[in-house]
């Protein structure tokens, strides 16, 4: 069915590259993903932090944004922001913080990074009406110095529970001095997330000296609290309405760091603000789940449009990076390998139903495995993480009318008449070029040449023919043709 669609289209100009809508689509794809990484917000300092570290002979101050879910790039960032600090001689670093939660991997990462620092890490829950909710309260339970803007909160901190039953109900925990025992409908697997949870923010409290107590509610409970609640119950350390008040209500303050006691001097000291570059900028955007799913879907389409008609190259080499940056997203995330196969086997099938004569069953259950592959894709319930449903319909329609009408565009191919090979040269009409009969009439009658459709042919034939005449041709052995003269046919 291939080679009948490809029959019938025309080849490109000569000396003129052919624009195919392969292409267009391509160049649509790698359009789309650079303008997000380029769109992407990048936060800008504010006027009042716009201080020059060269104007003062104290150590700057670092400040790191830390916006939205707990990602791998975010993550990222906050550990090279940290490094890079550190390195430049900073005396403390400020996480500027207002986010939900995130995934407990890349929340670990930065814990491990503050916990090992030698500079001081302040945690600043900002500005007002942000939140370090779930991953957020750990980070601010692992840092140095833990300030809050009036109107935030934190707390909420109970392990997500994973796989696409989203989040159960739990049954009120026991008081800590009650023995041990599992609530009712609390399976081994939830269990263990919350006592690992719980453990963890115990041992970060107890290093820092905050409320362990609270800390365990807020995991088993999610409970949360407002910023002078938190300040009164020793789980934050001071509220401040903006970074210059943080600074001066720190100055002169020892802190421990990595066992070596600094003295801060931040009243009026130079602020410098770290933004994300271009890389976290393009990895915040990959590794969002409904973009590196486009992005997967864009690279197989690309490959199919090149293996299909070799030599368009274009959608090739685009099908290739986009499908590399969605795999090399999925392998940061939590993905759900069972998810990940039905997604395969779906695209798999939908490829076979363009060249096999299934009559839409195969694509039909290629669609389907696609949607379930895609809903189960993700392996957390994490805020700010997930396929939403919306996409997963809109790709999969887009999916069955790729599918349907490549099918619907072959068929009319199949059914059209052929136009070129072997096979139309039966019944085309031709001239002999060469005389039939020799000069003294003794010559094999059936050996000559004629033309046919601009080429030379073999010819044989029942009787005679001289050189003109218009033959037709009857049937094809070879490289030689039946022919009967026209007046015959």
């Amino acid at each position: 069915m291939r080679h009948a669609f490809a029959l019938h289209r025309p080849p490109p100009p000569a000396g003129r590259w052919h624009w195919h809508w392969g292409h267009w689509l391509a160049l649509a794809g790698l359009g789309l993903l650079l303008l997000a990484a380029s769109g992407a917000p990048a936060q800008t300092a504010a006027p009042d932090r716009a201080i020059s570290a060269t104007t003062s002979s104290v150590a700057p101050v670092y400040v790191v944004p830390v916006q939205g879910a707990i990602s791998p790039a975010s993550a990222s960032f906050a550990v090279r922001s940290i490094e890079r600090a550190r390195k430049q001689g900073a005396q403390l670093i400020v996480l500027e913080m207002d986010t939900p939660g995130g995934l407990d991997k890349s929340m670990r990462d930065i814990i491990q990074t503050i916990l090992a620092s030698p500079v001081p890490v302040a945690t600043y829950v900002y500005p007002g009406g942000a939140r370090a909710a779930s991953a957020g309260t750990y980070i601010l339970y692992a840092s140095h110095v833990a300030a809050m803007a009036p109107g935030t909160n934190l707390g909420a901190a109970s392990p997500v529970a994973i796989g696409i039953g989203g989040p159960k109900p739990e049954a009120a925990p026991a008081p800590a001095s009650a023995p041990a025992s599992a609530p009712a409908g609390e399976d081994t697997m939830t269990r263990k997330q919350m006592h690992d949870a719980s453990a963890y923010i115990r041992g970060l409290a107890q290093l820092r000296h905050r409320n362990a107590e609270w800390g365990e509610r807020a995991v088993r409970e999610a409970v949360s609290l407002s910023a002078d609640e938190a300040v009164a119950q020793k789980v934050a350390d001071l509220v401040a309405p903006d970074l210059p008040a943080l600074l001066r209500q720190l100055d002169g303050k020892q802190i421990e760091a990595a066992g070596a006691t600094r003295t801060l001097h931040t009243a009026g000291a130079p602020i410098v603000t770290l933004e994300p570059d271009w890389r976290s900028r393009l990895l915040a955007v990959i590794t969002d789940p409904s973009v590196a799913l486009i992005l997967m879907m864009i690279g197989i389409y690309g490959l199919i449009f090149e293996f299909s008609t070799p030599g368009m190259v274009i959608p090739g080499i685009a099908g290739a990076i986009c499908l590399l940056l969605g795999l090399f997203a999925l392998q940061m995330l939590p993905i759900n390998y069972a998810g990940l196969a039905l997604i395969a086997f779906g695209v798999g099938c939908m490829v076979a139903e363009v060249f096999l004569p299934t009559f839409g069953a195969v694509g039909v259950g290629g669609i389907i495995a696609f949607a379930f592959g895609a809903v189960m894709l993700i392996d957390t319930d994490v805020p700010g993480f997930g396929v939403p449903l919306s996409l997963i319909a809109a790709l999969s329609g887009i999916s069955a009318l790729f599918l349907f009408g490549m099918s619907a565009l072959l068929l009319r191919a199949r059914r059209r008449p052929v136009v070129s090979g072997a096979d139309t040269l039966v019944g085309s009409v031709g001239v002999v070029v060469t005389d039939t009969a020799g000069p003294t009439g003794q010559t094999d009658p059936t050996d000559g040449w004629a033309m046919v459709r601009g080429e030379q042919w073999r010819i044989r034939s029942n009787r005679p023919l001289a050189r003109g005449d218009s033959v037709r041709v009857t049937a094809r052995h070879g490289l030689v043709l039946d022919v009967t003269s026209i007046h015959d046919a």
